[in-house]
């Protein structure tokens, strides 16, 4: 046996969302209670709408067990045609619709078909990690660009054009093969502006970049804020829609994302195609759950209903925590208007605590409450909630989190 067996890539392969779940499994069964606000999963705290579970068991019983569809079964194409068509006027036709084992899967479809070693990929920090492992394990370089948060969060375009005029410069733009932002965000929770949207649209045409947008929390969006789909601002131009069924309908474990390559251009048909490819290697996704997923979308007014009730309680919980946060003196905030995630800045030079890791391991062990780091976010200054949980139990991990700032707390 050869000393070193594994890849070099297979370094890259770590989650910072669940790299304390070992310290959480040994702390249960030593009896403590651990409050997990690490983790965006939506049914820990609203259980899956009935009507979504009755479709699942109906689809098993109707014998729906077997692989299905590479792409997708056609009643979920169908569904996701109407949705669309429904909320954005958008028109998807059927093969522009590749279904995936969640968006996790459709980040490793995209980086398969378009990164060779040494391609680049726009990235905007603070970003969902998993971008950045799925680059990485597939060869690619990030260029990483910012959410400014002195701005709410909102995209630096300035900054973007700046760095792809100068790869272009350094005939190096050939190398960049897509660039992708998330709507509303995770984990600051910002729902770009339109305007925004536009401008990074121009900037992806002007360069010939392709442009993908991930936008699996489009219907968790409150105080005020509107989503704008980037498949309404790029049409004619080439660009990816990823989204999928874990947070908006409410069933992570289902594990159903689907991407939506809506254009006819040349890069856009030889896309699809290498994706469909791609999608009959792995065989198919769950087939039960997509006729499940299907009935979701379809049932309208079973949908709005669940989506009312978990969107406002998020609201809610949301406002709660960021006040919370914004109270405490060692910690700010920018309010969040969509997804579940608040992004505090943590005033580290007030703590007797190097850095996130420290504090976040730390906060584990005493306190048990588990958040992520925001180092693993692209935000070392930061620490990453999840706001699900309904008032009582933020409101006991805050009281938490203040206790434990206030012990770590440097003299004055």
């Amino acid at each position: 046996m050869h000393g070193h067996i594994l890849s070099r890539r297979s370094a890259f392969a770590k989650n910072s969302i669940l790299e304390e779940e070992r310290i959480v499994e040994s702390l249960k069964k030593k009896g403590r209670k651990v409050i997990e606000l690490n983790r965006g999963d939506p049914p820990v705290y609203f259980p899956t709408p009935k009507y979504i579970i009755d479709a699942y068991v109906n689809a098993l019983h109707a014998n729906h067990t077997g692989y299905s569809r590479a792409e997708g079964v056609f009643e979920l194409i169908d569904a996701i045609q109407r949705r669309y068509s429904r909320m954005y006027n958008i028109a998807v036709h059927e093969h522009d619709v590749i279904v995936t084992a969640g968006i996790t899967e459709g980040l490793s479809f995209l980086n398969a078909a378009l990164i060779n070693e040494g391609d680049a990929a726009v990235i905007f920090s603070p970003y969902y990690n998993q971008y950045m492992s799925q680059l990485r394990m597939d060869g690619g370089i990030p260029i990483l660009e910012r959410y400014d948060e002195s701005n709410g969060w909102n995209i630096d375009t300035e900054s973007v054009r700046r760095s792809l005029s100068r790869l272009k410069a350094q005939k190096r733009l050939h190398k960049v093969k897509y660039m992708i932002i998330t709507n509303p965000n995770n984990p600051t929770g910002t729902v770009l502006k339109r305007s925004v949207l536009e401008e990074i649209a121009d900037i992806a045409n002007d360069n010939g970049v392709l442009l993908v947008s991930d936008e699996i929390y489009d219907e968790i969006v409150y105080n005020g804020a509107r989503f704008t789909t980037m498949s309404r601002i790029a049409k004619g131009m080439p660009h990816v829609i990823l989204n999928g069924a874990s947070k908006d309908y409410d069933a992570t474990g289902f594990r159903i994302g689907y991407m939506i390559v809506p254009e006819r251009d040349r890069l856009s048909i030889q896309l699809k195609d290498k994706l469909a490819d791609l999608a009959r290697v792995r065989l198919s996704v769950n087939t039960p759950a997509q006729y499940a997923v299907a009935e979701a979308m379809n049932n309208v007014k079973e949908h709005n209903r669940a989506l009312r009730n978990m969107v406002s309680s998020i609201e809610r919980s949301v406002n709660y925590a960021t006040k919370r946060i914004n109270d405490n003196p060692y910690l700010s905030v920018v309010r969040p208007n969509g997804a579940f995630y608040i992004l505090p800045r943590v005033d580290f030079s007030s703590l007797k605590l190097k850095d996130d890791h420290e504090l976040v391991d730390k906060l584990l062990k005493s306190e048990g409450v588990q958040l992520t780091r925001g180092s693993g976010f692209g935000a070392p200054s930061h620490i990453r909630i999840v706001a699900l949980p309904p008032k009582e139990i933020l409101g006991y991990a805050m009281d938490k989190i203040d206790d434990f700032c206030a012990r770590n707390a440097r003299k004055r």
